[in-house]
């Protein structure tokens, strides 16, 4: 049966077709719908790129300004701590130079005794860590107390001999001060591999600091008299020296410690730095250093005289300066003494609640203190007598140290420390005032060099027992205020008795 209706036109679809797929797609090639209002136009998006980009650039030379600002700023604080760094420089030398002593070279020495003071306070951060607190306690004790009485026979055989043995040959004291830098200089470096391998010429090595320390003293002292200017008094001159060794520890403790947070054997090597440039300083001091035209020399007994077959006039050391210098000798004791006991005391019996390093920090910048009020109040020496302050000296270190053992604690050691670094400085320049004004100027370095020499024989000898006796704090403070009690008593009993004048008769007579 055919149906009636026409044909579909092409193009047209019939009625009775099947439907489209619902699956399929009937417009593969579909143009996209145009975007909706909302979306951001192309020309849009460029302009938005485009003021990021202006703005990036902005932020960036925004951010170029800040640093060249920052580093105009890193530039001018650079320039204003150099700035200030000069500016403290150039006070501490125009001070050294001043009343003369630049002019008579004794502002070379006063320089070479601050490069001395910081090498030494770099050892002794250094060591504070590895040989006290490292090796047990036995076996440091027991090394220290044999490099401990080894260093006692050069101080009581070969050191009387010095200077007699230097004044024979050209530049000698020169170099003797500079062979006491030099030697620790190679020390500091032995030592610091000794504290990374833990060798066994740790001991050696720092006993050889101590020692060479010790014997620059006593080869300083003789050579202060030699540059002395005619405006400044021998006291006035060992105060300034003294005090320019308290600035040099104080400025180069700070760095010492930052280097030895990399390891101790950096605070050495530190420290050899600074002994090479001290080796330098002290070879190119005044040749005066070396004159010893017209001296003479100091005997413990005897007439007034000149040696025969010698230049040397000898002269018998005066009452008021034997006087002074036994009671010396009771501070320096102490001195010594507190330095190794406390060491060992605090590691094997530390207070509760401290560490044994902070303790012993304690103790030494309770007498770094001490010994700077001392140089610092020294001008008042001129109202006061030296022979009743080495006694009121000698005196305060026995009684602080008698309160230190019957109230043993953080307060009473740094009272005792404080004590004691005050004592030691006002007896010294106590001694110093008094050889200037009872020995010739002929024989003053002689003087100075054998009043060294005792009072250092006098610190090794207080190490020594400081080591030896046992690490109880009540025991071992109690024998140090027995002995300084009895060495105070001896004093006062061999003090000098005032002279009687003469009557007028007798002496017309």
């Amino acid at each position: 049966m055919t149906s009636d209706r026409p044909d579909p036109a092409p193009g047209q679809a019939s009625e009775q077709a099947p439907g489209p797929d619902p699956g399929e797609d009937t417009q593969p090639y579909r143009v996209a719908p145009p975007p909706p209002s909302s979306a951001p136009r192309p020309s849009a998006v460029r302009r938005s790129l485009a003021g990021a980009a202006r703005g990036a650039g902005r932020g960036a030379r925004a951010a170029g300004r800040g640093a060249r600002a920052a580093g105009r700023g890193a530039r001018v604080a650079g320039r204003g701590a150099g700035t200030a760094g000069q500016f403290a420089v150039t006070q501490a030398r125009r001070a050294a130079r001043a009343e003369g002593a630049g002019d008579s070279g004794l502002s070379r020495l006063i320089e070479l005794h601050a490069f001395n003071a910081a090498g030494d306070a770099a050892v002794t951060i250094s060591l504070a860590g590895t040989l006290f607190f490292s090796v047990p306690t036995g076996e440091a004790r027991g090394q220290v107390a044999l490099f401990l009485a080894l260093t006692m026979l050069p101080f009581a055989i070969v050191a009387p001999l010095i200077g007699p043995f230097l004044d024979r040959f050209s530049h000698g004291r020169r170099w003797a001060i500079g062979s006491t830098m030099a030697i620790r200089g190679f020390l500091c470096w032995v030592l610091a591999t000794a504290v990374v391998t833990e060798s066994v010429w740790l001991f050696p090595a720092a006993l050889g600091c101590l020692v060479a320390s010790k014997a620059y003293g006593v080869t300083r002292a003789a050579a202060v008299p030699r540059l002395l200017p005619p405006d400044l008094t021998l006291v006035k001159a060992n105060a300034r020296v003294s005090l320019a060794g308290v600035v040099g520890a104080g400025v180069s403790a700070p760095l010492a410690a930052l280097a030895s947070t990399f390891g101790p054997e950096w605070s050495l090597r530190y420290g050899f730095v600074i002994f090479v440039l001290a080796t330098i300083w002290a070879i190119r001091l005044p040749e005066k250093v070396d004159a010893s035209h017209g001296e003479g020399e100091l005997t413990l007994t005897g007439e007034t005289e000149v040696a025969r077959g010698s230049r040397r006039a000898r002269t018998r050391i005066p009452a008021a300066v034997a006087f002074a210098l036994r009671s010396n000798c009771g501070p320096r004791w102490l001195s010594g003494f507190l330095v190794m006991f406390m060491a060992f005391l605090l590691r094997e019996n530390p207070i509760e609640g401290w560490r044994p390093e902070v303790l012993l920090g304690l103790v030494i910048g309770a007498a770094g203190l001490g010994n700077t009020l001392g140089i610092t109040i020294g001008s008042l020496l001129r109202r006061l007598s030296p022979s009743v302050t080495v006694v009121l000296a000698l005196l305060a270190d026995t009684a602080v140290a008698v309160v230190a053992a019957l109230f043993y604690g953080p307060v009473a050691l740094a009272l005792l420390g404080l004590t004691a670094g005050l004592s030691q400085a006002l007896a010294k320049l106590s001694l110093d005032s008094t050889i200037q004004r009872d020995i010739p100027s002929r024989t003053q370095a002689s003087a100075f060099a054998r009043s060294d020499t005792t009072l250092q024989l006098a610190w090794v000898i207080g190490g020594f027992v400081g080591i030896a006796i046992p690490l109880n704090p009540q025991l071992g403070l109690g024998i140090a205020a027995a002995v300084l009690g009895a060495w105070a008593t001896f004093v006062l009993v061999s003090r000098p008795r005032p002279q009687r004048p003469v009557p007028a008769r007798a002496a017309a007579s």
